[in-house]
Parts: structure tokens; sequence; C-alpha cells
């Protein structure tokens, strides 16, 4: 039976970076809200793990997620809706009845 090496601790916050920028990106305050909420959630679960077999497992799927997340984001980003309420800014109200993607 082999050893199992985990990832290193810089490609593991280099994910969690990228994990984080791609999230960002969302331009639907809802989606990157979820995304933003979802990636922390994750990486706390990897941090607090300690077995080499589990941590690596949890990478894996963590890459995995990053592909399916960028693609996600860029669909996003080309049919971005209505802004909400929420991200409007106090000096332009009226900016919120015009759409994203215009």
């Amino acid at each position: 039976m082999s050893a199992v090496v985990p990832p290193s601790r810089r490609a593991i916050l280099s994910l969690y970076s990228t994990s984080l920028r791609t999230a960002n990106s969302f331009s639907s305050y809802n989606f990157r809200h979820y995304f933003l909420r979802r990636t922390k959630e994750k990486f706390r679960q990897l941090q607090n793990e300690s077995d080499p077999a589990r941590i690596q497992s949890q990478f894996n799927e963590a890459v995995k997620e990053l592909a399916v997340l960028r693609r996600s984001a860029i669909v996003n980003q080309l049919y971005g809706g209505w802004k909400l309420a929420v991200e409007r800014t106090p000096e332009q109200p009226e900016e919120t009845m015009t759409r994203s993607d215009n």
C-alpha cells in the first residue's frame, strides 16, 4: 500500500484564492454570495482535516468544482440580470432599473 501525499499548503491556498476570485466574478448578487459562502465553508472543512487521503480527495474534488465554477461564472456574466436593491449605490439609485448585460 502506497502512502498518500497530500497537496502542499501553497497549492491549497492557491486553489482557495482562485476559487474565491472566481466566485466573486459572478454578476448575480445571489450566486456570487452563495458561491463565496460555499467556498469558504468547503476550505474550512479541508483545514480541519488531518487524514492525508481525505485531504487529497477533497483537494481533487475542489479542483473539479473550480472548473465548473469558472464555466458557470462565464455563463452568468453573459446573461446578467437586473441589479438588486442591495447592489445599488446611494448616489445612483436610478441605475437599478438597467440590465447588467447591456
